[in-house]
């Protein structure tokens, strides 16, 4: 079969006025494996070509050309009504002109009758035009239009068209993971948008292309009576004119009859005990209450199959059991998970938080516009703050941030979340639009992109005289105030203010990975009236000598952003010229051609296919108990292209990407070579909720057995904690040399660096091989839940009156202010029991410990902010309990004072609770 075709080359021809061709090319494949020596044939062409042109000449008028029959990119020939005339414009969707746009009168076959001019305008005589009539309008680079032709009988006929610009297209529908049971029927569904809208739907099997026959090209996939060798991975691709794209992938699991995919006995799952409990037989404080993984069901014979299915059922908590546990002269309740079974499925609330700040000052964006693809969400706030909800079946977050007094640029984020539930802090930079300059619109005019701090451009952008266009197509002649912000990746402070994950979509439709040289907006606007324009051809030229990867000089192009899908889509090839900076100077160029018709971002970009994934874990602590690992840590990996020579020294970042961790781990993609070890390195960092995590040491001592990683690899990957050379600096982040593993040598095969096709590998690889470690400074707090749940997983939350969390969804946590006086730091403890609901009252729902903080200002002082369980409605939303709550600190403290604030406050909400004794306070919380 034939696989997608690719894009059609550049224009053979750049002069004004001139015809030239362009090519595109498909490849013929096998769904089956094929020998090395057998060719492999398909019916048809493997290659097309088609006519193309650079554009009619700035001032050319009118294009009048008479009809012709067919497909044709000619004049047509006259036809027998002499006395019509048919006008009309082509514009873009935001209202430009379009130059040179093909004008077809629709029929069988259609006629070409003219060509748009520079102000999106065309004439046509002679033209029949019997109603009801229609005309089209092609153009390179948009998807083609229909208008209707309106008479009025006086024989002028008028038709105006409206070009949408060609999208790639962009999944926003994947299909999702099923169970069934042989002999059921299962739907997998996905859809796809773009502009064109796409039509052509294939879909795969374990990476091999289903019949089409079966399929009908549908966006939903059927498949009844399921037979064991049909189960397996399944994902779709959809396809338009304008390229194509592919699915995440769903699994199929088809079960026998009678074979359960819910396991009655739970699985291990270790939550630890407070201090003053024994240890057990090991020295291990540390006790399993049980857990059910949240795997998916099979469906019944009433449930429905179709794409509007509902949450399901997965597997979950049927029955907990009460252990009382020996602690300190008394006995501490435990619940564990006594019995899995088939529950219906929780359904999270997945969000994203954060704030957004200039890169260069700090300064919060105030009451800045939120966008998830052309929809408005929602505004920041004062101090930039925002809060987005995922909306569901999101598998890529692209939000685009926008300053109402435009002082920045648009930030489009892909912003990483968890998709089991919770939030996701993350701190967004916008950068900051450069000051304008006047240019002579009547001059060309060379704007360097880069030349700031002493260095040399790494580009230039040359504009021609007359290339500035007001929307309509007229050229505009005077003074222009011309902004082009530059987004420089020689300076890696930048990487965070950076728009999109840099990312595009190949001609197979897979989602890959762009290396960047910078990144540059524009604005233009004329100088009295402040009317933003447009600009015909104009070319970017890119100083080879910027490029240190003789490699990437073949494959460097132009791309520009889409706002909405966050992919980068290519504007043209850079091809190499010649030129020269001075007199004596020559240098060699890569030039390309670009028109600016709306404002977008562009990028000065090359395909890189030398790609890892690196394995990180994030710990509550430095003991890297495999039992205390985080989940919802943003890992953010940067990657860096050392100077040759100087491997310690990275000259530039070229790729970021953000991975949140789960139950095992985060994979992060990163570029890496096999021949140079340094050829590549990675600026790897780690937050939780804003809280910026610790590496492990790399200095005076590097110890394989904390890093996480074995020797002789660790060697060859050049492990460094930022503070490596200079204790003063931050201990947040390390380097490493992204080094891809030799399968050959047994030392690399077992991570923490694996090869891209093994994602696989690197997902499920166990505690025990090698990776990398991030952990929490914070270690002075302890929590202790009646009822086991993480909050980083809200698959782990059951239903249940001693619930700390009645729901799942809302996290409202309260807190009370502890101050103590005496000469070191105190552990303060909040005992929390049910105080007013019938279910409740007396029976513990859990623990919260603190270490108190010195004041720097009073001596002998220290203050805690202790967390205890709010008063509310239980899980069941019938009763309000009144929690009651304990604050005891440790030690020898004797309670000296109560806050008059606080003490009215209680009163003021009764009943006030009985008995305080002096070591600790009592209240029944509000």
């Amino acid at each position: 079969y034939w696989s997608h075709w690719s894009s059609w080359s550049p224009c053979s021809r750049s002069t004004c006025g001139s015809i030239g061709t362009q090519t595109r090319a498909r490849r013929c494949l096998s769904a089956r494996p094929v020998p090395n020596l057998k060719e492999v044939k398909c019916k048809g062409k493997a290659t097309q070509r088609r006519p193309c042109s650079a554009g009619p000449c700035p001032g050319s008028p009118p294009t009048s050309v008479p009809p012709r029959l067919g497909w044709s990119e000619h004049p047509a020939t006259p036809t027998a009504c002499p006395g019509n005339t048919l006008r009309g414009t082509v514009v873009s969707s935001a209202g430009a002109a379009l130059p040179d746009a093909r004008i077809y009168l629709e029929g069988h076959p259609p006629v070409l009758l003219a060509r748009s001019d520079s102000r999106g305008g065309f004439v046509t005589e002679g033209v029949c035009l019997d109603p009801p009539a229609n005309i089209s309008a092609h153009r390179e680079g948009f998807a083609p239009a229909l208008a209707p032709i309106i008479t009025n009988g006086s024989g002028v006929a008028v038709a105006h068209v409206r070009l949408q610009r060609l999208e790639k297209p962009y999944m926003v529908l994947h299909p999702t993971a099923k169970v069934r049971v042989v002999g059921q029927e299962v739907t997998f569904c996905c859809k796809a948008s773009g502009t064109p809208m796409p039509k052509k739907y294939y879909w795969y099997h374990n990476g091999t292309l289903l019949e089409k026959r079966t399929l009908r090209s549908s966006n939903h996939l059927v498949l009844r009576a399921l037979v064991p060798e049909q189960a397996g991975s399944y994902h779709c691709k959809a396809s338009s004119e304008a390229g194509a794209i592919r699915s995440a992938p769903a699994h199929l699991t088809v079960l026998a009859q009678g074979q359960q995919s819910c396991k009655r006995e739970p699985e291990p799952s270790l939550v630890e005990l407070p201090s003053e409990c024994p240890q057990d037989a090991t020295g291990s404080r540390f006790y399993n209450v049980g857990r059910c993984p949240p795997s998916p069901c099979p469906g019944g014979p009433g449930e429905p199959s179709g794409c509007e299915e509902g949450s399901g059922h997965c597997c979950g908590v049927r029955r907990m059991e009460t252990r009382e546990i020996p602690c300190a002269g008394s006995l501490l309740p435990l619940k564990v998970v006594a019995e899995c079974g088939c529950v219906p499925c929780a359904q999270p609330r997945v969000l994203v938080q954060g704030r957004v700040t200039a890169a260069d000052t700090g300064e919060p964006l105030r009451f800045g516009h939120i966008f998830l693809g052309g929809r408005k969400v929602g505004f920041t706030g004062y101090k930039g703050s925002f809060t987005i909800e995922v909306p569901p079946a999101t598998r890529r977050l692209v939000v685009r941030f926008v300053d109402r007094q435009q002082k920045f640029l648009d930030a489009v984020k892909v912003l990483p979340f968890d998709r089991r539930g919770g939030a996701v802090y993350q701190e967004v930079k916008m950068l900051r639009k450069k000051e304008p300059v006047d240019l002579d619109a009547d001059r060309s005019n060379t704007i360097p992109l880069g030349e700031e701090r002493g260095r040399e451009p790494i580009a230039q952008l040359v504009l021609p005289a007359g290339a500035f266009l007001r929307p309509s197509g007229e050229v505009f002649t005077g003074k222009v105030k011309a902004s082009v912000t530059f987004l420089d990746p020689r300076d890696v402070a930048t990487a965070s203010a950076a728009s999109s994950d840099l990312s595009f979509a190949d001609a197979e439709g897979e989602i890959a990975p762009l290396r960047t040289y910078g990144m540059f907006a524009v604005d233009f606007r004329e100088g009295e009236s402040g009317a933003e324009l447009q600009t015909g051809p104009v070319e970017v030229r890119m100083d080879a000598g910027q490029v240190w990867m003789p490699e990437h000089l073949q494959k460097m192009k132009l791309w520009s952003l889409n706002p909405e899908t966050g992919l980068w889509e290519e504007e043209g090839i850079l091809r190499p010229a010649g030129g020269s900076r001075g007199k004596r100077e020559e240098r060699t160029f890569l030039v390309g051609n670009l028109e600016i018709r709306e404002r977008r971002l562009f990028n000065l970009d090359v395909p890189e296919d030398r790609r890892c994934f690196v394995k990180v874990r994030a710990y509550s602590n430095e003991k890297f108990n495999p039992s205390e690992q985080l989940e919802g840590v943003v890992i953010s990996l940067i990657n860096l292209e050392p100077q040759p020579g100087y491997p310690a020294n990275p000259r530039a970042w070229g790729r970021f990407d953000s991975v949140v961790t789960g139950p095992n781990g985060a994979c992060l993609p990163a570029f890496c070579d096999g021949q140079r070890p340094d050829a590549y390195s990675a600026h790897v960092t780690a937050t939780l909720g804003g809280e910026e995590l610790e590496a492990v040491a790399s200095s005076p001592k590097l110890n394989p057995n904390t890093v996480g990683v074995s020797q002789p690899y660790l060697g060859k990957l050049g492990y460094r904690r930022s503070d490596h050379d200079d204790p003063d600096l931050k201990k947040t982040a390390f380097q490493v040399n992204v080094a891809k593993p030799d399968p050959n040598n047994l030392d690399e095969t077992n991570g923490p660096i694996y090869s891209y096709r093994s994602l696989e590998e690197c997902e499920e690889a166990p505690v025990s091989a090698n990776h990398f470690r991030f952990y929490r400074v914070e270690v002075d707090k302890y929590e202790y839940n009646v009822v086991p749940f993480k909050e980083s997983d809200l698959t782990s939350w059951t239903g249940d009156y001693l619930s700390w969390w009645p729901n799942p969804q809302e996290f409202r946590a309260c807190f009370i202010k502890v101050q103590i006086e005496g000469p070191q730091e105190y552990m303060v403890r909040s005992r929390n029991l049910g105080g007013s609901h019938p279910r409740t009252q007396g029976q513990l729902y859990g623990l919260r410990d603190t270490r108190s903080v010195r004041d720097a200002l009073l001596e002998n002082t220290s203050g805690a902010c202790v967390e205890f369980k709010c008063s509310g409605m239980l899980f069941d939303q019938s009763l309000v309990d009144r929690t009651l709550v304990s604050i005891i600190p440790q030690g020898s403290c004797r309670r000296t004072a109560v806050n008059n604030l606080l003490r009215d406050y209680l009163s003021r909400h009764p009943p006030v609770a009985d008995g305080n004794h002096t070591a600790s306070f009592t209240m029944l919380a509000p």
